[in-house]
């Protein structure tokens, strides 16, 4: 099935599309569940003890072509996302607006900026000026370690770059300016625990 940015490019990674699932995340062989999928079990179990209630935002497309094989079963063939995506989740706890994206490398010594896209970057500007709590859930998934890291470090990061500046974050700036997260049971990605450090040290905000 074909799909479309909505300045009409092709979108392709080859994803494929049906009636019941519009996108379908990548798997890393032999490493289980997503980020993606570990985070909307997460959510689901914090929205299961009414701790926080946050969801995984729907990307908005329009199905222009869809070809039914059988009476009761549709397969889209071709569509558009109507408006770029900004970032993967939001919700609320504790009273405060959360607006996150999940991010994985397979790096071991930084992670690449150009994972982001500007428009993302500007949705994290303009939500941490509301006074959001906004961060980037990112995984190491060779060294399988896992951190929260604030958006404000972020655009920091990513506003040094016409100027000279890297086009990654090191490892060690993600281990001293975030927060380590140690998968368990329920939750198996406890991101609150970083929410609630982001929330007390006010870490990474952005202002006016």
């Amino acid at each position: 099935m074909t799909i479309h940015y909505p300045n009409g490019n092709p979108y392709k990674d080859g994803t494929q599309f049906s009636s019941q699932a519009i996108s379908r995340p990548t798997i890393y062989g032999g490493r289980g569940m997503t980020l993606e999928e570990e985070l909307n079990i997460s959510n689901q179990y914090y929205r299961s003890i009414d701790k926080a209630v946050v969801y995984k935002k729907p990307t908005p497309v329009q199905i222009v072509k869809v070809d039914y094989p059988k009476r009761s079963q549709a397969v889209i063939r071709e569509a558009y996302f109507k408006t770029p995506s900004t970032t993967d989740y939001n919700g609320v706890y504790r009273g405060f607006y959360l607006d996150f994206e999940a991010k994985e490398t397979k790096n071991k010594a930084s992670f690449p900026l150009k994972n982001f896209h500007q428009h993302q970057i500007e949705h994290f500007r303009r939500c941490l000026k509301q006074s959001g709590i906004c961060f980037v859930v990112i995984r190491f998934a060779t060294l399988k370690r896992l951190f929260v890291f604030p958006a404000g470090r972020l655009i920091d990061c990513w506003d040094r770059q016409p100027d000279g500046g890297r086009k990654s974050i090191p490892l060690k700036d993600i281990v001293t300016n975030g927060f380590e997260l140690h998968p368990q049971l329920q939750p198996v990605i406890p991101f609150l625990d970083g929410v609630d450090w982001l929330i007390e040290t006010k870490a990474g905000n952005v202002r006016g």
